[in-house]
């Protein structure tokens, strides 16, 4: 008997800034489709030298953690855990006296798929839009309400500075930069209640976990918060026209047209707040094939 089936349609991922590394990672196997984002280091220096930042290690140790072990039987729960542990004993091993901001962390957002169908997993502000073969579609994000928030915060980032790029930017404004450690430091903690992939193994159980109500064929975009913007801050989309427009005419398209929202029409933030003129940009298309 067939079983549900992930087919991977299209993929991209290209850099914010094209001089500094992508923090971005995404990765598929017969059972997931995924992309992680890691979180912009806020520490005062860069802790690993392996792949550019300390987000991009981050980001590639789930990356490489979920492609190789997450399985239909298997709880993707448990390699979050085991992979958080093994990253933990390699930054605190080395760096056990990086200031708690400073510990790299990353959201994700996953289509898994079992032997009897799909279900949502993810922590942070990564996403999956989802489109039903009759037109329904659905935003699915660990933390609803998270990018209206930063929209709030970067819109008083700005109103100091003037702009995204004047004063040095958000993580050379002192204000803001304090502001965003305080957040920081408190993710991953209980009074917090907002859960990252990073250094803290017990953030996985807390991954969020939604199943998807999928009887005909039907379409996703996995996307880091960079991707939703074109939905969530610009307004190019719905839920629906966006996965619609990717099966249409490809992913490269849409994020040519997030850049120009970024550095053409908006490049100060004035009228679209956020924190960074372009943000790290990765998606999935996927196509889910429900078993029989």
């Amino acid at each position: 008997m067939p079983e549900p089936r992930i087919t991977i349609l299209d993929s991209i991922t290209t850099p914010g800034n094209p001089v500094k590394p992508n923090d971005d990672r995404f990765g598929h196997n017969e059972a997931c489709a995924f992309v992680i984002d890691g979180a912009t280091g806020l520490g005062d220096r860069q802790y690993i030298d392996e792949t550019g930042s300390d987000a991009a290690w981050i980001a590639g140790q789930f990356a490489s953690g979920f492609q190789r072990y997450v399985t239909r039987d298997g709880k993707v729960s448990d390699v979050a855990r085991s992979t958080s542990l093994e990253a933990r004993a390699a930054f605190l091993g080395h760096h056990g006296d990086a200031p708690r901001y400073a510990w790299p962390l990353s959201a994700f957002a996953m289509v898994h798929a079992t032997h009897d169908g799909f279900s949502f997993l993810g922590l942070g502000d990564s996403c999956v839009f989802l489109l039903r073969n009759d037109g329904a579609a659905s935003l699915h994000i660990p933390i609803p309400g998270a990018y209206e928030r930063e929209q709030v915060q970067a819109q008083r980032h700005i109103a100091r500075t003037g702009g995204i790029t004047k004063g040095g930017g958000a993580l050379g404004t002192p204000e803001t930069l304090a502001a965003l450690r305080r957040h920081r430091e408190s993710q991953n903690t209980p009074d917090s209640g907002a859960w990252t992939l990073g250094l803290v193994p017990e953030a996985a159980d807390h991954l969020v976990s939604e199943e998807l109500q999928i009887s005909e064929k039907a379409h996703a975009i996995v996307c880091s918060d960079g991707f939703s913007d074109l939905v969530v801050l610009y307004a190019a989309y719905t839920s629906a026209s966006l996965v619609q427009t990717a099966i249409e005419k490809g992913l490269a398209p849409m994020v040519e047209e997030l850049r120009r929202f970024e550095r053409e029409i908006d490049p100060e933030g004035l009228r679209y707040p956020r924190y960074k003129q372009s943000d790290d940009t990765t998606a999935l298309l996927v196509e889910l094939t429900p078993g029989s």
